[in-house]
């Protein structure tokens, strides 16, 4: 089945060296075009890899678009699946397609994930004269009545904003979910301007989608879904400190094949948490909108396939999958 998306997508292939060609044994692919998350995660982190010396030589990038990842992942799995000098970039994206099995096929223990150490964390937003004071007081209002509410969020219905509202609905006693009201609008702003107008009650996205809406006023933050609460955005809580116990965020990470050795995987491992707890990468996250968010190795490989199981679960139950 990879073999049929490889040659199905083949024609989308755009490769593109970075770091002025510069020779180097080591690879990472992004899964899509120049510009974007997964290019700018390849770009950005081979580059730290190297100024702090986690690496010997400059990592060259492959632009692999196609298939939402799925060439990318493909390709790893088929003809790259030893190759100890490969990286690739990877997102709540990835997980969210290979729990919905769009990768044809393929799934998350195809290959072996590193980590992230940073992420665009999830939130919970409302318009500024809204009634709900907390998330506690809007998920209960959904569990009262679950007509009253209406989300908006910038991904279709079963994607990733879709099923953050899910997830804490769950934690929060409530597994009707098919009743939930929620619309998928083209982005995060759309999402926004929808609540500021009072059309629906509540906006699920990400962070950077909220910043400029929440310092004008129009909106507040009811929850941001991470470990801890965000540096600069001190006052808003996290779900977890209000009893919801979901972390949900757009990180940004890395995975390589599944055939390497242990040895390649922790060099690697190694590697990518030095960039994560560097003055660099810091610097990036800043520059670019990202949350601390650091979990490497084997912690992450546990943490991340509790997300996938549970996103399987929660689009057979709203009937995204079968």
């Amino acid at each position: 089945m990879l073999k049929t998306v490889v040659k199905r997508l083949a024609a989308g292939v755009v490769l593109s060296v970075g770091l002025a060609g510069a020779a180097s044994a080591a690879e990472c692919i992004a899964p899509a075009n120049p510009g974007g998350g997964w290019d700018f995660t390849c770009r950005t982190i081979g580059k730290i890899m190297y100024d702090i010396g986690a690496v010997d030589e400059p990592i060259q990038v492959t632009n692999m678009a196609g298939g939402g990842g799925g060439l990318a992942f493909a390709h790893v799995v088929n003809e790259r699946n030893t190759d100890e000098d490969l990286i690739v970039a990877a997102s709540s994206a990835t997980a969210t397609r290979l729990a919905q099995n769009k990768y044809g096929g393929a799934t998350y223990k195809d290959v072996r994930f590193l980590g992230a150490i940073g992420a665009d964390p999830g939130v919970i937003v409302v318009a500024a004269d809204a009634p709900y004071q907390s998330l506690t007081d809007l998920l209960d209002a959904v569990k009262a009545d679950p007509t009253s509410v209406t989300f908006a969020g910038g991904s279709a219905v079963g994607g990733y904003d879709h099923l953050k509202v899910l997830m804490a609905l769950g934690r929060a006693g409530f597994d009707d979910i098919r009743a939930v009201k929620y619309i998928g609008l083209d982005g995060g702003g759309d999402a926004i301007t929808q609540a500021i107008g009072g059309h629906v009650q509540a906006v699920t996205g990400d962070m950077s989608e909220v910043v400029g809406f929440l310092k004008s006023g129009d909106v507040r933050v009811l929850a941001v879904f991470t470990d801890d609460r965000i540096p600069g955005f001190d006052d808003i809580p996290t779900a977890k400190e209000q009893g919801i116990d979901v972390v949900a965020v757009n990180w940004r990470g890395l995975y390589v094949p599944k055939g390497i050795s242990e040895e390649a995987y922790q060099k690697w491992s190694d590697a990518l948490a030095a960039v994560g707890k560097s003055d660099e990468w810091k610097a990036a996250m800043e520059a670019n909108g990202l949350a601390p968010f650091f979990k490497v190795g084997p912690e992450f490989e546990g943490w991340l396939a509790g997300v996938i199981e549970e996103i399987a679960q929660l689009s057979r139950d709203i009937g995204v999958i079968q």
